[in-house]
């Protein structure tokens, strides 16, 4: 029987995310044949959103030789003995946009985000200027990452820190949505982003 069970995990993860305001659209889990490494990838967007320009995908990783590795440490150790905290999964948070009409000074952009998500959250902020044809002017596509090393000590205790770390979510979600409206053009939004 494995050390932790990552699929319910990450089912209590998306009510988890839920109960701070956003939606869940779809998930995906796929299995590695060669390594059985698997993910886990969570689409979601805030409640005020889900017309809107704004996506979030959560990501989470299961190396097998780490939960093999944790499996054999919890099997090994006495009763009531702490479990080290050494055994971490990557979770990944991506944003998404459709690309620009008019793009943000990255700079200010990541100091802003950097702010919010602080060392809970480390925000990377990165950009792709694209031609849809010679003629066209740069169309500006932003990517928005966050990776956190979850511990798996922290899922088994019940302690995984997720509260603030969706809380910071969210108040970049807030930030970016607040934003959007001098990024495009009208028809880029959704109903309510426009009003």
């Amino acid at each position: 029987m494995a050390a932790i069970d990552m699929s319910g995990y990450v089912a209590d993860l998306k009510e988890h995310a839920s109960e701070h305001g956003f939606h869940i659209h779809d998930e995906r889990h796929f299995v590695e044949t060669y390594s059985l490494q698997q993910a886990w990838e969570v689409d979601l967007h805030p409640e005020e959103s889900c017309g809107g320009p704004l996506d979030l995908r959560l990501t989470l990783e299961a190396d097998p030789r780490t939960m093999l590795s944790l499996e054999d440490v919890l099997c090994a150790q006495a009763e009531g003995e702490l479990l080290p905290d050494e055994y971490w999964s990557p979770l990944t948070f991506t944003w998404a946009l459709p690309p620009m009409d008019n793009g943000p000074d990255l700079l200010v952009l990541a100091t802003e985000l950097a702010g919010i998500g602080g060392t809970v959250l480390p925000v990377e902020v990165s950009a792709i200027d694209s031609f849809p044809s010679v003629t066209d002017p740069a169309q500006r596509t932003l990517t928005i990452v966050a990776r956190i090393d979850l511990s798996l000590r922290g899922i088994l205790d019940g302690d995984d820190g997720m509260c603030e770390i969706l809380n910071r979510c969210t108040e970049i979600c807030n930030r970016l949505l607040a934003k959007a409206p001098s990024w495009y053009n009208d028809e880029f939004l959704g109903p309510d982003m426009n009003s």
